[in-house]
């Protein structure tokens, strides 16, 4: 199904070009238009899903199986010995587009890409209560 306020749906319908790299009757991978590395390339579903807590687990599955040969041609494409794979869910976790996609961000020593991680210490008794929180969660 195609929202038609949507610009990846758009991309799938043919209505606004892009420079894919690979699709089947599911998936359609295209280089991003603003990419944070060369060769950074996006993987949608053709259906239109807002996130991966919406997917149907069959389409996903779909999806995520080209995931490793669509990285491994994108990160030999440009000679990259790494690679990062994101999804971002929701706005505040920098989506920008409300259509699930992956990104596919080719990788070089010293890159400036993605250089900090802002990990954290769990104070003492929180991760215990918050891992039982998810256990319970996954009950529902």
């Amino acid at each position: 199904m195609m929202q038609t306020d949507c610009i990846f749906c758009k991309i799938v319908a043919g209505q606004i070009p892009c420079y894919k790299v690979f699709e089947n009757d599911d998936a359609l991978a295209f280089l991003d238009i603003g990419p944070i590395s060369t060769g950074h390339t996006l993987l949608i579903p053709k259906t239109h899903v807002d996130r991966i807590d919406q997917c149907p687990p069959e389409l996903l599955a779909k999806i995520v199986q080209v995931l490793p040969m669509l990285a491994k041609a994108v990160a030999t494409a440009v000679d990259a010995p790494a690679f990062n794979i994101l999804c971002n869910n929701g706005s505040a976790a920098g989506q920008v587009v409300r259509h699930l996609h992956f990104h596919i961000i080719p990788r070089h020593e010293k890159d400036g890409v993605l250089t900090q991680w802002p990990a954290f210490k769990y104070p003492e008794g929180q991760a215990a209560m918050l891992c039982q929180k998810m256990i319970e969660n996954l009950k529902k």
